[in-house]
């Protein structure tokens, strides 16, 4: 079985020598983002980031994209991340939120709240963000867009660059992956707990036959995304 190589703050180095220019004594701050929960049929939508500069340390020897992590390492790594990074944190929306805003919307939500919860030292300059298409940044006003909750997390202002497989590529962003991942996955583990018929301790709220089945026997919950198509 092929292995699949480590990921490297190889851009992240680029990105801080090319913007040192007028900084001063002051570190170039890095932040990886990825975002759990895009498609999922119940629960938050959460983002992670993790800031990173210079002085940041090797890599983690078994840090990849969380897609590519047991649960069981998954787990061991955030504290091995949380040590490792400036800083990293997390936000989310919920699922009324989610119906409310779009997935797109609710995840800039969920991005601005990561960043609003870092310490304010340590927010970074520039943002990658995996993939081709940066939801974090706030759109040109659209008459017919929905409002933003009134307790939104600051507007995200500064640079933002996406990267193709960024959770591959990127130290930043597979650290970002992995901590957006066990905390969601712990919030659905809860609230498992409170709604076992739906098997979200396996599913993690994603669209399994068990929990479709689950929906067409039991109904939706609050924890439910009701604009998705349910089946019900």
């Amino acid at each position: 079985m092929a292995v699949t190589p480590a990921p490297t703050l190889d851009l992240e180095h680029e990105l801080m020598v090319a913007g040192r220019a007028g900084q001063g004594a002051r570190p170039v701050l890095i932040g990886g983002m990825d975002e759990v929960g895009r498609g999922a049929l119940a629960g938050p939508a959460t983002v992670g980031v993790a800031v990173v500069d210079a002085s940041t340390g090797p890599v983690p020897g078994r840090l990849r994209d969380s897609k590519l992590l047991r649960p069981a390492v998954r787990d061991a790594l955030v504290p091995e991340i949380e040590a490792w990074v400036v800083e990293a944190r997390t936000g989310s929306s919920t699922p009324e939120e989610i119906d409310a805003l779009g997935i797109v919307g609710a995840l800039r939500l969920a991005g601005r709240r990561a960043v609003a919860a870092l310490e304010p030292a340590h927010l970074p300059d520039l943002i990658l963000l995996d993939g081709v298409h940066d939801w974090l940044t706030e759109p040109d006003a659209d008459l017919f867009a929905p409002l933003s909750p009134v307790d939104a997390a600051p507007i995200w202002t500064s640079p933002v660059r996406t990267v193709v497989k960024g959770d591959m590529r990127c130290a930043s962003i597979a650290a970002a992956s992995v901590v957006a991942k066990v905390h969601r996955d712990r919030v659905m583990e809860d609230l498992h707990q409170q709604f076992p018929a739906y098997g979200w301790l396996g599913n993690k709220g994603y669209g399994a036959a068990a929990h479709r089945a689950a929906l067409m026997d039991h109904g939706v919950t609050v924890h439910h995304r009701r604009s998705w198509k349910l089946g019900v």
